[in-house]
């Protein structure tokens, strides 16, 4: 049963922090992060000689952005701190001048030499004048050089291909070893590999989005169907699989690095407005055989985006607004695949009729930018996010048992950039409050339905398996973080073949964490027995005299630095070195209850030689515990241009990087305490126990809240969960190896890139919570027929109740292999495809992908198995075509083998204590199949103002991608003859078609 929460001596940190701070000192403050700005490089020439003191200068043609340097001894020149767009650029030496227009991306670093004869280019540039500075009508210049696995997403693709959900976020599902997630109630989010989507990081505009409190890796990702920032806002953006370079933080999986649009030297502004419904939707399996009724459903949304000139050539503003209103349907799946016409007959309409889930989403930002001169940046962005909605229906759970969510978030960025002709300074002062605050819909008692186990319907207390869940719903929170942060990277590009950055970011913030759960009583029904009579029952009470809420005001610091080192015109090396280091008072002042301490210490169940761990190393004193000090975090890369033109190149890297304990985590042993969860038993038929204070006699008297808390305030602690946590956690990490090689080949006059890379990826420290419960003989597993496992369920630490220890144990492995191959669009060739394969062997040594596991003591011995979730080979091929007359033609394909799918095998053993994990994979060749296409029609007014049409379908074949199947294998010998049979749950979307307005001017 599963709760609902669920020697060498180094360099000391304040040396490292005194050797930066000395590097930094000699900066004034800036602001475009080193994350998000391009660089320009490369040799200048005259007459095949190189150029002493060229003057070279990039002008970004939209907004006006100056940026000069002269060239070193050896001709070399660096421009950095750009923002991506189109740029001239300019070059004079010895009374001699040329220009050439290229296009630079998101954090890019294009080689680029020059000559006052021309300019050579090693990857294909044609002409752009005059551009919106975030319409790429260029072809950029293609970066082979780098040793980090990146992708870059242009804004052609975000406005083009096919997509649902206007998630600016969706699109990094088209680079290789990334997949973008849609969960059955409409929540969206990003993993890679077999770590979890915490290990994400999203920098916009060189800001980490970082959720310090909840799973999703970034805010606004956490079980929300809304975006995490406006699609209109986006420009472009760039997808790091592995080896990041030194100056990013805070993950330990996929980063991704974005830059908002800014306005420019001419007005400009989009509307747009979609729609779909359930007239426009393909009914799914269940209503087509007529289980669910189709409901009433729609999904719009819509937005504006403006921006131009407050001084010519100066300073621009920018301003998008989107918002989303969702009514979405959710069909209710009863478990154990039992007919609607078997629950009790007040819940069959509610279960028959499929409801709808509403969701409102509005999203805002507004950035200002001004260019004080060639050495001068300023700039100043906000961003807020609202959300309201009805979660936590269908599947198993009526509406009635719904939750009520909200989020709102707030952040605010200042920035200043200095740029000087051999270092360059940028400079944050940010803001963020963000929170997450679920409700029950209907605060009244949870009826939840159950089956007893197969094979177990003749046991007494026979373990039970849910089937469905109606009244009020348990979900009661109140998270959130709110702080500021100074953060300063300084780069300098004065050595010849050197660029070296120091970075350093610190941080306030006040995180915090309220949890209720469950907020109203959840009784449970045994459908074999009574579905009146209720044998179990959980609820949580308060008035123990600890904090309801946790608070911790926490304090993050990073240091970095970097050099790119470029030995020759073939050989780049990448030298990096990290640290970060995070104090989290509310973990590391906690001091465990006394009563606690003395229960632990006189039960002998845990006080002999047979337990597997020492309950003092949980026992917490208030001073017997530290914040992380060793996050030392090396990241090496390398690249080697075969022929020195960067067109068949050579990389590799290996590299550490640490992410970070979620807040929520380390949070339970504090309001676990104050909402002590408790359990009773009733004595009822199948489920008989001996009188005591965790199992009582059935009275209806015990449906009312109020008796329930006054048992629960008769014995305080008796059958309270509790929670421990290591006194020595560390922080998650992963460690990370690559060999790749990219080319650039003409193919039939267009360009082409492609890239082959090996990746192997280790991660390590994960939290896990497992029993700390044991039998008297200090045994994990001891007489299987006391329950389903033999697990230690029914063995209460007096005074109390079951405990969980929080330690630091998941790790998984991933060995894949990466490939793409892509033609990006340019205007001339009216044209682009991109490929995308991942071969992935990813394993786990967790059973269910969660923080949760109770079927082992620890994870010491426990075997990797297949990760959960994670397809072995998956493809997804994208494509744009501009048809005549103004039309234009995109879409998406996405294949997938089938993914693994949690289960216990039970079926070669003779002691259900014998069981173990077996991820279930289904015997078929595609597990997932989806093709997506959009057709834009865009008239030309002849003005200034433009108008389009559009549509999209979704899955326009209506492939049926399944997600339940009967996983129970059997036991003892004697196989289940439904296994690996389908069930009638499928992913969505079935097809669907939406209709887009837009106006442009």
């Amino acid at each position: 049963m599963k709760p609902y929460y669920r020697s060498t001596r180094r360099p000391t940190p304040r040396l490292l922090a005194c050797a930066l701070a000395s590097c930094l000192a000699m900066a004034a403050p800036a602001a475009f992060a080193q994350s998000t700005a391009a660089t320009i490089r490369g040799q200048v020439t005259v007459d095949s000689a190189p150029a002493t003191d060229a003057k070279v200068t990039a002008t970004n043609v939209a907004t006006g952005l100056t940026r000069s340097v002269q060239s070193t001894a050896n001709g070399g020149y660096a421009v950095a701190g750009l923002p991506p767009g189109t740029y001239r650029i300019d070059v004079s030496a010895e009374g001699q001048t040329n220009s050439k227009t290229i296009t630079v991306q998101v954090g890019q670093t294009a080689t680029v030499n020059l000559s006052t004869g021309g300019v050579a280019e090693t990857a294909p540039s044609t002409e752009a004048t005059n551009i919106d500075a975030v319409t790429v009508t260029a072809a950029p210049v293609f970066e082979t050089k780098t040793s980090e696995i990146a992708t870059y997403v242009s804004n052609k693709q975000i406005e083009s291909l096919p997509q649902a959900s206007r998630n600016f976020l969706a699109f990094a599902d088209i680079v290789p070893g990334v997949q973008f997630n849609t969960g059955t109630e409409g929540s969206t989010s990003l993993r890679s590999g077999p770590q979890l989507s915490s290990g994400i990081n999203v920098f916009i505009d060189g800001v980490g989005q970082k959720d310090y409190v909840l799973k999703g890796g970034i805010t606004g990702q956490d079980s929300s169907r809304g975006n995490p920032f406006p699609q209109l806002g986006i420009a472009e953006y760039k997808v790091i699989t592995s080896n990041y370079k030194a100056e990013y933080d805070q993950l330990s999986s996929a980063g991704i690095t974005a830059v908002t649009r800014s306005g420019t030297n001419e007005f400009h502004g989009d509307f747009f407005w979609d729609r779909t419904s359930d007239d426009w939707t393909s009914e799914t399996v269940r209503e087509e055989r007529g289980i669910n009724t189709k409901p009433q459903s729609k999904q719009e949304q819509y937005g504006v985006a403006f921006g131009g000139p407050i001084l010519q050539d100066a300073m621009h503003f920018f301003f998008a607004y989107e918002a989303k209103e969702y009514n979405s349907p959710r069909a209710v799946v009863p478990g154990r695949q039992v007919p609607i016409e078997a629950l009790p007959a007040n819940l069959q309409d509610q279960a028959r009729n499929t409801t709808s889930a509403p969701f409102k989403e509005d999203l805002y930002f507004g950035k200002i930018d001004w260019s004080i001169g060639d050495a001068h940046l300023l700039e100043f962005t906000m961003k807020r996010r609202e959300e309201d909605e009805l979660t936590n229906i269908g599947g198993t759970k009526l509406a009635s048992a719904g939750t009520l969510k909200t989020g709102e978030e707030t952040r605010l960025d200042l920035r200043y950039q200095y740029s000087a002709s051999q270092w360059l300074n940028d400079a944050h002062i940010t803001f963020e409050d963000v929170t997450f605050g679920p409700r029950p819909r209907l605060i009244e008692n949870g009826y939840r339905l159950f089956l007893p186990r197969r094979g177990e319907e003749n046991v007494n207390n026979p373990a039970m398996e849910e089937v469905l869940i109606a009244g009020g719903g348990g979900d009661y929170q109140d998270k959130g973080q709110k702080g500021w942060a100074f953060q300063d990277d300084f780069t300098y590009f004065g050595f010849e073949g050197h660029t070296i950055k120091a970075g350093i970011k610190y941080k306030s913030i006040d995180i915090t964490a309220f949890e209720q759960s469950p907020y109203t009583p959840q009784f449970r029904y045994d459908m074999t027995r009574s579905a009146t009579v209720p044998y179990f029952v959980q609820f949580t009470a308060s008035g123990n005299g600890y904090p309801t809420t946790v608070e911790s005001e926490s304090k993050q610091l990073g240091l970095y630095i970097q050099d790119d080192w470029e030995v020759n015109e073939h050989l780049t090396f990448n030298f990096g070195l990290r640290w970060d280091y995070e104090q989290t008072p509310s973990y590391e002042d906690h001091v465990t209850p006394a009563s606690l301490v003395s229960a632990l210490q006189a039960w002998p169940n845990i006080n002999n030689a047979n337990v597997n761990y020492n309950y003092n190393d949980y026992i917490s004193t208030g001073n017997n515990r530290k914040a992380f000090k060793d996050g030392w975090q090396p990241r090496l890369g390398f690249s080697y241009d075969l022929f020195a033109d960067q067109r068949h190149v050579i990389f590799g890297g290996a590299g550490r990087s640490y992410n970070r304990n979620q807040f929520d985590y380390l949070s339970y042993e504090k309001y676990r305490l104050a909402f002590q969860r408790y359990e009773l038993n009733f004595n009822t038929p199948g489920h008989t126990c001996t009188i005591s204070p965790t199992c009582l006699n059935w009275d209806p008297s015990l449906l009312d809240p109020a008796n329930l808390a006054a048992i629960a305030a008769a014995n305080p602690n008796n059958g309270a969960e509790v929670f421990l946590l290591n006194n020595d956690l560390k922080t998650p990490y992963s460690d990370q190896f690559s060999i790749g090689m990219r080319n650039a080949f003409n193919f039939m006059g267009h360009e082409w890139n492609s890239s082959v890379t090996l990746l192997h990826i280790l991660s390590h420290d994960g939290i896990l919570f497992t029993m700390g419960n044991r039998y008297p003989n200090g045994q994990f597993r001891n007489n299987p027929a006391l329950d389903w496992g033999g697990q230690p369920w029914g063995e209460s630490l007096p005074g109390w109740g079951r405990f969980f220890l929080g330690d630091n144990a998941v790790e998984t492995r991933l060995n894949s292999v990466l490939v793409s191959l892509e033609k990006p669009y340019t205007r001339e060739s009216g044209w682009g495809a991109s490929i995308a394969y991942t071969y992935s062997d990813a394993k786990e040594n967790r059973s269910n992908s969660d923080q949760f596991s109770f079927d082992y003591p620890n994870l010491d011995d426990v075997a990797f198995t297949r990760a959960l979730g994670i397809p072995r080979h998956r493809l997804v091929a994208t494509g744009i075509y501009d048809l005549a007359q103004g039309l234009m033609l995109s879409g998406k394909l996405t294949l997938a083998s089938p993914k693994a799918y949690e289960a216990i095998n039970c079926y070669a053993t003779t002691a259900p204590g014998n069981c173990y994990f077996d991820p279930f994979v289904p015997d078929e060749t595609i597990g997932y199949r989806q093709l997506d296409v959009a057709l834009q029609k865009e008239w030309d007014t002849g003005t200034n103002l433009k108008v389009r049409v559009r549509g999209d379908v979704l899955n326009v074949f209506n492939w049926r991608n399944y997600s339940e199947y009967s996983n129970w294998r059997g036991f003892n010998g004697s196989p289940d003859p439904t296994y690996g049979n389908r069930g009638t749950d499928i992913e969505r979307p079935t097809r669907e078609f939406k209709l887009s307005l837009g106006i442009s001017w």
